[in-house]
């Protein structure tokens, strides 16, 4: 027989022309909702319940976001997600002088408690769950979630939700950070212990592989490096001398899904069983501290300007990989995102496509549909295999912090980004539309464009709210941060007090610069 050509995914897992059941004969027949959870984290999966169907929505004001939220609530989705804008992400308000040209830009502008009983104006918090993609100041906004839940008259007890609150990544892929590691660390570790007392339903962390993915990543290295920095954040907390069978059980992680439908569908699985084998050796002994629960969102970076319809076949290749691998929950994005924040119709369009899978596929009838497949097994297997190879080097660094430090993450994530892109111009890799299958296009894909003058609008409400607040317990509010955060005192009641008295985000961000720092 002729030398076939060798054909490997992304993360150079060569593909076989044939999988038997020699390939797959290491794969032990499991149950799933049973360590280690290779076959998903509950029983009957989503024939008890299917996955939460949620869309990322957030621009401009937060009026303009409310809208969208009413209207997206509307249309089926059972979860929030809210996207923030840079100022909001990185601990500015709108009328700081770096704020300009970004207000409401690639998210909802929240400068304060005002902002916030706006976004959710009409939306009972009890009600629904909401995930906030947010880190360096998520904190603040959780003070400011917490503090309307108790305006709304809310039991704590019974909020649902997510902060992503995943600092490590930032300094590896993405770049809003604010303070040094330890410091940051510190304050994730300060939610997590509020949190398990005042706030038992609230995931504290949403450990995110998906911007590491989409900074350029391999589906190998997006395990690896999410698991390791889950790994460091679970030791910050075991050092504060938390329980891990508390903490464990709100530890959520957030996955990208890409076009390599079995790739994709074996990194689910594997992640989910090396981290209940990483859990176990971290000393969790409840089963629920060892579930690895995920979100997911198509893949943001596979979406192509070019013949920006096609993008509608891309994401639901991707929603079939993140249900075959058992979600929990999922955003699909707009045929529009690589031209702008996604329009009304492009959000409907990617909310049906959960919704077909869900309801029309036959996906989610059964439990695992794809485990026993010798090929799937096989994957999950190599995956995993690979992942604790680069792990190791990670540990033998100190561990992600100081693997960070060193830079060793973001040039393993450099350097599989020059290769994707490499293999894209030689025609290596077929991006359909964009290196081959061209049309000459006049492009009338309707856009959503963002005023400057939101700036305007944000900087009048923050006038008006310094001119009606108490001066003096604004100051004594900022004091009482400043003190917690010298002497080590947990700053989550603080910064929910100062908060219910009308201190801006940028005020509270601003105080602990003072004593932490930025790093850079």
């Amino acid at each position: 027989m002729a030398d076939e050509k060798k054909i490997y995914t992304d993360s150079g897992i060569e593909i076989k022309t044939l999988y038997t059941s020699a390939d797959a004969s290491a794969t032990v027949p499991e149950q799933p909702g049973q360590f280690p959870f290779t076959r998903g984290v509950q029983p009957d999966m989503y024939r008890g319940k299917l996955w939460t169907m949620r869309q990322y929505a957030g621009f401009s004001t937060a009026e303009e976001s409310n809208k969208r939220y009413h209207y997206l609530l509307s249309q089926g989705v059972m979860g929030l997600s809210v996207a923030f804008d840079l100022p909001t992400q990185i601990g500015y308000d709108s009328d700081h002088a770096l704020s300009e040209g970004e207000v409401g830009k690639v998210g909802v502008a929240i400068d304060s408690i005002e902002d916030m009983q706006t976004l959710f104006k009409g939306i009972k918090l009890e009600d629904v769950s909401t995930s906030m993609t947010i880190n360096a100041t998520g904190f603040i906004l959780l003070a400011f979630y917490v503090a309307l839940a108790k305006q709304q008259g809310a039991d704590l007890k019974k909020i649902a939700g997510t902060i992503q609150n995943d600092i490590l990544k930032e300094y590896a892929a993405r770049g809003t950070y604010i303070y040094p590691p330890k410091p940051s660390m510190r304050i994730i570790t300060d939610i997590f212990e509020w949190c398990s007392k005042e706030l038992p339903k609230w995931n504290t962390i949403s450990i995110s592989g998906y911007h590491i993915r989409e900074a350029g990543s391999t589906a190998v290295q997006e395990v690896a490096f999410t698991l390791s920095n889950g790994k460091a954040y679970v030791k910050a907390a075991l050092e504060k001398g938390l329980d891990i069978n508390v903490f464990g059980k709100r530890l959520s992680f957030f996955f990208n899904a890409h076009n390599n439908l079995f790739e994709e569908v074996a990194k689910f699985r594997a992640a989910r069983r090396m981290w209940a084998k990483m859990m176990k050796e971290l000393g969790a002994t409840d089963p629920k501290a060892m579930m690895l629960r995920f979100h997911t969102q198509t893949g943001g970076s596979t979406l192509t300007a070019q013949q920006p319809l096609n993008n509608i076949a891309r994401v639901t290749v991707q929603t079939l990989a993140a249900v075959l691998g058992g979600t929990q929950s999922l955003h699909t994005n707009g045929y529009d995102e690589a031209l702008s924040l996604p329009t009304e119709e492009a959000a409907r369009i990617a909310l049906r496509t959960q919704q077909i899978v869900g309801f029309e596929s036959g996906a989610p009838d059964t439990v695992d549909p794809l485990a026993g497949s010798y090929f799937v097994e096989a994957l999950t297997n190599e995956v995993e295999t690979k992942a604790w190879e680069l792990i190791a080097k990670i540990d033998a660094m100190g561990g992600s912090v100081s693997a960070i430090e060193q830079g060793f993450i973001q040039d393993e994530i450099a350097r599989s980004a020059y290769e994707y892109q490499r293999e894209i111009e030689n025609g290596n890799k077929i991006i359909v539309g964009v290196n081959k299958f061209q049309v000459e296009e006049q492009n009338n894909t309707p856009l959503l464009k963002i005023d400057d003058s939101i700036r305007q609008l944000q900087t009048e409400k923050l006038k008006q709210l310094r001119s009606n607040r108490d001066a003096a317990k604004v100051d004594q509010c900022l004091q009482q941060i400043n003190d917690c955060a010298v002497n080590g005192t947990n700053l989550m009641p603080a910064v929910i007090e100062a908060v219910e008295n009308k201190c801006t985000l940028g005020e509270i961000a601003d105080e602990l610069r003072s004593i932490f720092g930025e790093y850079k």
